[in-house]
């Protein structure tokens, strides 16, 4: 509990009138192997295709990078959950998803 009730201090104490409070997003794990987990590296190389070469279809995503259409669905299903792939409909119901990544780099820290 005192872990608990010292990070809240720590908290409450910059919430002061008049201090700007900085609102920190982002995606975390509760363990590397976690992470791990979730960013294998075919996960990553997909980030790597959809922002330098945007492709439209997942079927054509799925072609860039050598890999089973259904792989590359369920990986890219995981990116989005985790808010690391932005996917906008197209105009209408029968046009491909356009897929982007809103990140040049992703950070890794690590408390000691």
């Amino acid at each position: 509990m005192s872990h608990l009730h010292s990070n809240s201090t720590g908290t409450l104490s910059r919430v002061e009138p008049g201090r700007k409070i900085i609102k920190r997003t982002g995606v975390y794990f509760i363990s590397v192997e976690a992470m791990r987990q979730v960013l294998t590296e075919p996960r990553v190389s997909l980030l790597h295709v959809i922002r330098t070469r945007r492709p439209r279809p997942l079927a054509e995503l799925a072609k860039l990078v050598y890999r089973d259409f259904k792989n590359v669905r369920a990986d890219v299903t995981v990116l989005h959950d985790l808010g690391l792939v932005e996917a906008k409909a197209g105009p209408r119901l029968r046009d491909a998803v356009s897929l982007s990544v809103p990140y040049q780099r992703l950070q890794l820290e690590i408390a000691v």
